[in-house]
């Protein structure tokens, strides 16, 4: 389990830019970022960061610094190997997910460049748009961090389901709040529990195939559903597991804030997202350093 991103690789990116699950997620986290007044001038931190799609977002947002870690060696060389996204290379990707910004969010827009929304502020007095700064990727367990901050704004996007038992959960939270300056936030999206086998999630890119009770969390088997499927495996912890986890790591605040999906367009009309909205894959949860 800990590993198996080595072995999905390139299929991961495939997931990543098609399946309409993760067009809601980074939907989801523009939204929230753009809340929170966005990233110019930030010290950030991407975890579970794949092959650094947010990273770079957070990167061509302003952030000072971008920093996405992740167990996998083979998703940090496919994030090396994708380099800082400039100029209008995160609309191009945004798009290729269908995320679009939030209706009167800054930044909102054909002319929006940011992950803030600050595409206005981002441009010097001679009109071009700023470099986004360098990205740095990191191979680290999440509940072993080392001291790498400290940080204003973590992101972790699926990463607290791979946590094997409540001891790697509690740990995850207790180093990234560790490595979080006081009053730093994180914002992680996290997967609802109870769906299976009550909901078919296989219309917006993802399948759960199996549920095996044991030890602290129930195994979910699954699949991203790419040209071949892709095999993974998560645990299905409780929001009320993640909630505890962050309190004992000593987060002040704990909230929760539902999926928010992208406009209707195409064959993903109103009515395909007015389903998904009903029974959600994720919920954003949001925490106070």
């Amino acid at each position: 389990m800990r590993f198996q991103y080595d072995t999905i690789g390139e299929r991961f990116v495939e997931s990543k830019t098609t399946a309409a699950f993760s067009a809601a997620d980074t939907h989801t986290l523009l939204g929230a970022l753009d809340a929170l007044g966005g990233v110019r001038g930030l010290d950030t931190l991407d975890l579970a960061c794949g092959y650094g799609y947010n990273t770079r977002l957070l990167a061509r947002g302003g952030a000072r610094r971008a920093v996405g870690v992740d167990i996998s060696e083979e998703m940090i060389r496919l994030a090396r190997a994708h380099g800082v996204i400039g100029g209008d290379g995160v609309g191009a990707l945004e798009g290729a997910v269908g995320a679009v910004r939030p209706a009167g969010a800054a930044g909102a827009g054909p002319d929006a460049g940011g992950a803030d929304g600050t595409a206005g502020r981002d441009r010097g007095a001679g009109g071009g748009a700023a470099v986004a700064p360098a990205v740095e990727y990191v191979v680290a367990d999440a509940a072993k961090l080392p001291q790498m901050g400290p940080f204003d704004l973590a992101t972790a996007v699926y990463l607290f389901n791979h946590a094997a038992d409540r001891s790697a959960l509690h740990a995850m939270f207790r180093s990234i709040r560790a490595n979080l300056r006081e009053g730093g936030r994180l914002l992680a999206i996290v997967p609802n529990a109870g769906a299976y086998p009550h909901v078919d999630w296989s219309p917006y890119g993802v399948r759960i195939v199996d549920r095996v009770v044991e030890g602290d969390a129930p195994l979910l088997k699954a699949q991203f559903l790419t040209q071949p499927p892709a095999d993974f495996e998560f645990r299905e912890w409780a929001h009320a597991d993640f909630a505890e986890a962050a309190v004992e790591a000593g987060f002040s605040t704990v909230g929760w804030q539902p999926n928010r999906t992208p406009p209707a367009e195409g064959a993903r009309d109103e009515a395909y997202w007015t389903a998904y909205r009903a029974w959600p894959i994720s919920s954003l949860m949001t925490c106070t350093a």
